[in-house]
């Protein structure tokens, strides 16, 4: 899986290899040239000052510039024409005016040494810096190999619903963080997990492996999605029982349960303290808040472990946006959080692919690159059935996945199933399904459409707000 990159606003970091192992990020190639500018800017300089004003001394700081972009050997090159260019402008008439004599002149003499020991410090700096790159490349070679084991690739197309992720981490150079997502074709249906771990580092890593494990087994097992968050939930306690002190109770995760069954155009949702998923449709987007929210999984023994299961509809040609709260508590330079329903309204009618991708670029220019924490967001869309004449193949599905099937048409609308959906205990509830809470202003006109049929069919969003 190719783990997304800030397009535009997060420098560009190419890995190289070589014989001899992993090195540091490419250099910038302004960096690789400034030691030729520097140069030309005192030949350039040189001219047009007094004799008595010799610019010569400048070049001490060439070994230190050239030390930034390039090895000990190009540096200690740097050095050596660095000397003999400064006798070049202290002897030659007919370069700086000066005679032949200014040569050996004792300023001039000092300069040289100067230059010498300056060229000595940057050989070993560029050393040192070669050294520290290779030991982060490194280390960003195991944490991205981490990440990719704790978050396995995610299949484009479960049956009738495309799923496409993102992850964003907090630090440029940070690879392992404590967000999680997880997408499971069951007999069931489809099983989606989102969560996040408190903390960071190894031990949210840790945290997290746990919870996708217990997750990817139970979510094949239990037939009701209550039962699986019960099931994740022991095998947290379990874990946590095995910490010593107060750690074990500190490990809590927030998350989102959801189960999409194959034959009701319907989804439903356990949410234990987490941010609650957004229902997008072809214009309307609506926050579905949980009527009787569950603690965060770890802490469910306070309470009880009983949990709330909420259905909703969802129809052929709608989508699920899974998120964590990284993505709503980014804030821009004025203090103001991320508002995620407002943006996504403007997307109704994105695929899903393009959808992550609009709300990557939005984020970073929100945030202005600088995120606080790490954010991870699924999207799910159920692909409407092939209309009547249509074989419905895996071409017309791959194809409704990439344009998401958002035509200006009018929304298709499917009656709700026979029977009343069941609770995490297995009673029958009220035989309708809780309305979703629409946002106020979900009635507006979404501002742009697909420009595409394609994956890439639209360029990034533009950023409001700022």
């Amino acid at each position: 899986m190719r783990w997304p990159g800030s397009r535009g606003t997060e420098r560009r970091r190419t890995e190289r290899s070589s014989a001899t192992g992993l090195q540091g990020p490419a250099t910038p190639l302004w960096l690789r040239w400034l030691p030729v500018l520097y140069v030309a800017f005192l030949l350039l300089l040189e001219p047009v000052t007094p004799v008595q004003w010799p610019v010569s001394f400048l070049l001490i700081a060439l070994p230190l510039v050239a030390a930034y972009a390039h090895g000990p050997a190009v540096v200690a090159a740097v050095t050596v024409f660095a000397v003999v260019f400064e006798g070049v402008l202290a002897g030659t008439p007919c370069c700086a005016g000066r005679s032949v004599g200014y040569l050996w002149e004792r300023h001039y003499v000092a300069s040289y040494i100067s230059t010498a020991l300056v060229g000595v410090l940057g050989t070993i700096l560029a050393a040192h810096r070669i050294h520290r790159e290779r030991t982060l490349a490194t280390v960003r070679s195991v944490a991205e190999t981490a990440q990719r084991v704790l978050l396995r690739p995610v299949p484009r197309r479960l049956g009738q619903i495309c799923v496409e992720t993102l992850y964003l981490s907090a630090a440029a150079e940070a690879r392992i963080g404590g967000d999680l997502y997880e997408a499971v074709p069951t007999t069931y249906g489809v099983r989606l997990l989102i969560g996040d771990v408190r903390g960071k580092g190894l031990v949210a890593v840790e945290t997290a492996a746990a919870m996708l494990g217990a997750f990817r087994e139970a979510a094949h097992d239990e037939p009701d999605l209550a039962g699986v968050a019960r099931r994740v939930e022991k095998s947290m306690n379990r874990r946590a029982a095995l910490l010593p002190g107060s750690e074990g109770a500190e490990r809590f995760v927030t998350a989102v349960f959801a189960e999409i069954p194959d034959d009701e155009p319907v989804v439903r949702i356990v949410n234990c303290g987490h941010p609650p998923p957004l229902l997008i449709a072809r214009d309307s987007v609506t926050e579905l808040d949980s009527d009787d929210p569950s603690l965060p999984l770890n802490l469910g023994v306070l309470v009880g472990d009983e949990y709330h299961v909420d259905v909703v509809p969802f129809h052929p040609g709608n989508q699920l946006l899974l998120y964590t709260d990284g993505v709503t508590e980014a804030r821009n330079r004025a203090g103001d959080f991320y508002p995620l329903a407002e943006r996504v309204r403007s997307w109704c009618r994105f695929p899903p692919r393009e959808l992550l991708d609009s709300l990557h670029q939005d984020l970073l220019a929100h945030s202005g690159g600088n995120l606080d924490d790490d954010t991870a967001a699924l999207a799910a869309y159920r692909i409407p059935e092939a209309a009547p004449g249509q074989d419905g193949g895996s071409r017309d599905r791959a194809e409704a996945c990439r344009s998401g099937g958002l035509g200006d048409g009018p929304a298709r609308t499917e009656p709700h199933p026979a029977g009343p959906p069941r609770t995490s205990t297995g009673r029958a509830k009220s035989p309708h399904t809780r309305p979703p809470r629409s946002d106020p202003s979900a009635s507006d006109p979404p501002l742009r459409g697909p420009a595409g049929s394609g994956p890439t069919g639209s360029g990034p969003a533009e950023p409001s707000g700022q």
